[in-house]
């Protein structure tokens, strides 16, 4: 167990920085650290209002190709899903 269910936002932003992982949010908290601290790591935010994990997936899976574009995109550390 890595523990990262009680973490605090700066341990989850060094941890998926550090294994190269994303971190897919619908925070405004990730989405200010990217913008203050740019990446690694990326950050996805979701900006949709309360709803179900469900929907949740939906919104990645519709955007999955322009997700993957953005994993390659070197020069972007944020991408804004709606």
């Amino acid at each position: 167990m890595l523990g990262l269910d009680t973490a605090t936002d700066t341990e989850l932003w060094d941890y998926a920085r550090d294994n190269d992982y994303f971190i897919v949010s619908k925070d405004t908290d990730f989405r200010n650290h990217s913008v203050i601290h740019g990446y690694p790591p990326k950050v996805i935010w979701i900006r949709i209002g309360n709803c179900m994990t469900r929907a949740v997936e939906q919104i990645l899976r519709k955007h999955y190709a322009e997700i993957v574009e953005f994993s390659k995109d070197a020069n972007t550390g944020l991408f804004v899903l709606r």
